[in-house]
């Protein structure tokens, strides 16, 4: 397996899990859920067709791209409610840029 390739994966993954964090500071406490959601699944599909894009390889394989959209969706995911959301930093970045006041659930 080629280095670079095994590089274009790294950095995609690591990507996969900023990209919450990356939606927070485009959003505001108030943006509906679903707006969300539908611009991480953006941000995740063009990142998992840059990193096959990057592939050093001789050919572009569409459906890699597409498996590796829904990897970093997937992973983008699980790191929001994993991590960032319990840990604070999804409030804080939404706070960052003018997002207003975290609302809070009853």
């Amino acid at each position: 397996m080629d280095a670079s390739l095994d590089k274009a994966y790294w950095l995609g993954l690591a990507i996969s899990v900023v990209l919450p964090v990356l939606v927070g500071l485009v959003t505001k406490h108030v943006t509906h859920a679903g707006v969300k959601a539908v611009l991480l699944l953006a941000l995740s599909t063009l990142n998992g067709f840059l990193v096959e894009l990057a592939n050093p390889g001789p050919d572009y394989d569409f459906g890699t791209a597409v498996i590796l959209s829904l990897v970093s969706f997937a992973t983008g995911v699980l790191m929001h409610f994993g991590l960032w959301k319990p840990a604070g930093i999804s409030d804080k970045a939404q706070s960052a840029l003018g997002g207003g006041a975290p609302v809070r659930s009853v």
